[in-house]
């Protein structure tokens, strides 16, 4: 095989292995655009390596692209952005295959946008384990050869991953579709018509938001009672000119389904100017996260114009 035929067959056997490699980086970093930028140095170290002595390319690629991610996540700068709590993860739309393998349900739970965010409270290192572990069914003496650390370690490095989500109150579970679109719907009648004693049903005791008050915030809102959500739902629905003004139009919300969960879109046109996702735990909802920061829908934006949507839940905001 001349050079030019071996260098096609590498480049297919790193094309072959790409989305896997992206759903794994944007686990890990929560944000498309950087998963993109990890996967494309994975390629460079991939094309400037001896190939023929990569035994097993899969296990090779998953460790690079392993550790460009945990560089990243170490890096002063990503620790400044993460730090001051305005960081949320990048919300995709379901079929996204940056969204990655969807047939268990730790490997659907993992790309949550309430996991991923509760992901940000592990160590890099921790959080790699987990990842590995849960969503990709990694054992732990691969982990072990991926990360450079003992299978010891790595049992322990899962063992506090563990803990301190269970700690923090981790309560998803699975949810049948008609279900989780029925609660989702009474959810916004409730707020499109102030009707603030239903959405404090709709919600359980422990229920949390948080959201990027559409980049204009330094910091993260964060609501952590149910009638504080309510209150502040049924505010978000009852749009002023100055609202409608700001999102450039008067947007239709759209059910759909981001990162797994459901979740409602605010669209102009083709533009999706807001998401607002939700888990649901015990038929009520446990967790709402709401992204309206532009930079963080660009990806979600190109999807939807692909996508062939619903009829709007509301048509006038």
């Amino acid at each position: 095989m001349d050079s030019t035929a071996t260098d096609r067959f590498d480049t297919s056997r790193f094309e072959a292995s790409r989305n896997r490699l992206a759903s794994l980086a944007y686990r890990l970093l929560g944000s498309a655009a950087d998963a993109e930028d990890a996967v494309q140095d994975a390629f460079l170290h991939w094309q400037a390596a001896d190939r023929q002595r990569i035994r097993v390319p899969e296990a090779w690629l998953t460790k690079v692209v392993t550790n460009l991610c945990l560089d990243r996540l170490r890096s002063a700068q990503a620790r400044r952005e993460r730090a001051v709590g305005a960081w949320l993860p990048e919300p995709l739309l379901d079929g996204d295959p940056m969204l990655g393998p969807a047939d268990t349900f730790e490997q659907r739970e993992s790309v949550s946008l309430a996991m991923l965010t509760l992901l940000e409270r592990l160590s890099p290192l921790e959080r790699a384990v987990y990842l590995l572990r849960e969503a990709f069914s990694y054992g732990h003496a691969e982990i072990a050869g991926i990360l450079d650390i003992t299978e010891a370690a790595s049992q322990q490095h899962l063992h506090r991953a563990r803990r301190r989500i269970t700690a923090a109150g981790r309560r998803g579970g699975e949810v049948d579709a008609a279900s989780a679109r029925r609660i989702v719907e009474e959810f916004l009648a409730a707020a499109s018509s102030g009707r603030t004693e239903r959405l404090v049903a709709l919600l359980t005791d422990d229920a949390t938001a948080i959201s990027d008050g559409a980049g204009l915030t330094e910091r993260l809102m964060r609501f952590d009672t149910p009638r504080r959500i309510a209150a502040v739902a049924r505010a978000g629905f009852k749009p002023t000119s100055v609202q409608r003004r700001l999102a450039g139009g008067t947007p239709a919300i759209h059910y759909a389904l981001v990162n797994g969960a459901p979740a409602i879109l605010f669209v102009v046109g083709e533009q999706v100017i807001g998401t607002v996702a939700f888990e649901i735990a015990g038929g009520r909802i446990a967790t709402v996260v709401g992204v309206a920061d532009p930079a963080r829908l660009v990806r979600l934006s190109e999807a939807w114009r692909r996508h062939e949507p619903d009829a709007p839940l509301v048509t006038r905001w």
